[in-house]
Order: C-alpha cells, then sequence, then structure tokens
C-alpha cells in the first residue's frame, strides 16, 4: 500500500473542519460588515428624512405666517395715512365747531379700531419715541442737538415701525438725538 493513505490529515488539507470553521467565520465577519454597513446607511436616510419634514414643517409655517406680508405692507400704509390725517386736524380747543370735534373723535375711534384689528392679525406698531436708535427697527432721517436726551435716543417719529408675527413690515422715520455742541456739525433743530 501506499504511504499517502496512512498519513493523518494535515493543516494545510482545505476541507479539514479548522478551514470550513475558518472560512465560516470570514463569511460571518463579511456578512456582519456589511449589515453594519446597510444598518448605517438606513440610520442615515432615516435622518436625512426627519431633517426633510422637519424643514418643510418650518417651510410652510413660515410661508402661511408671512404669506401676507406685501398685504400687511399696505395696510400699514392705509394705517400711517390715517394717522398722518388726523395729525393734521387742528388740536382741540375750547369753543370750536361740534363738526370739527365730532370729525376728530370719529376718526381717531376709527383708528383705534382699525390698529386693533391689525394687531389681533399680528401686525404690530411701536412707537419709537424715547427709546435707543435700533437700525433693525429705525431708519435715521435726521439728527436733532438736545441736551433733553442721551445721545442716540430717537426725540421724535415721522412713523411708527411694523412688525408682521415679529418681522420688520417698514421701519419706523426717526430724528435721533446727537449730543450739543459737536464742532464741524450744524446745530440748528
Amino acid at each position: 500500500m501506499s504511504d499517502t493513505f496512512d498519513q493523518p490529515e494535515t493543516a494545510t488539507d482545505a476541507t479539514g473542519p479548522e478551514a470550513l470553521m475558518s472560512e465560516a467565520a470570514r463569511r460571518i465577519a463579511e456578512l456582519e460588515a456589511e449589515r453594519d454597513e446597510m444598518r448605517d446607511k438606513w440610520m442615515r436616510a432615516e435622518a436625512e428624512t426627519q431633517n426633510i419634514k422637519a424643514r418643510s414643517r418650518r417651510e410652510v409655517d413660515e410661508t402661511r405666517q408671512y404669506a401676507v406680508q406685501k398685504f400687511a405692507k399696505d395696510v400699514v400704509e392705509a394705517a400711517e395715512n390715517l394717522r398722518r390725517g388726523i395729525s393734521s386736524l387742528p388740536a382741540a380747543s375750547p369753543g370750536e365747531p361740534e363738526i370739527v370735534t365730532k370729525l376728530r373723535d370719529g376718526f381717531e375711534g376709527v383708528e383705534r379700531s382699525f390698529v386693533a384689528l391689525l394687531e389681533r392679525n399680528a401686525i404690530l406698531a411701536d412707537d419709537p419715541v424715547g427709546k435707543p436708535f435700533d437700525a433693525n427697527l429705525h431708519q435715521a432721517m435726521a439728527e436733532q442737538p438736545t441736551g433733553e436726551h442721551p445721545p442716540g435716543t430717537v426725540v421724535q417719529s415721522w412713523s411708527r415701525a411694523w412688525t408682521l408675527n415679529g418681522r420688520l413690515l417698514r421701519p419706523a422715520m426717526v430724528v435721533v438725538a446727537k449730543a450739543e455742541g459737536v464742532p464741524g456739525l450744524d446745530t440748528q433743530a
């Protein structure tokens, strides 16, 4: 008989139990790595989907909230014109004709009602007189020297600041206090 049949199996035999175990362990490791990669891709896709949903919700809410912005700007202009009209009426005085008093009171009542309607719809007016100048809400139209207010304070307002849900619709047109006697600057009021 041949010597080859009598020899025990060696570790180099590719079909032995150790080789099968090694091949199975390698295949399990490959499948686990593939599973982990797929899980990672799935988790990333799920996170991206959640981000898209949240972003879409936020955009829809903002669109809904600010869809009327152009209309609100036009309405604010009407409110400002009403205020200018009321301000142009002569000051109340004793002995004035009753019709003038009734007109003034009527216009002021319409303005109060109109502003209340705007406020119910999140359109708010802010009178900046006496407040520090804020470039986010105010547009400085002039400076005025004054000793009554600290520099940078709004001393006069030509129009109010208007916001829609906290977003600026229209800045207030203001006159800002400056220090008196600043060299090189006109000190006329």
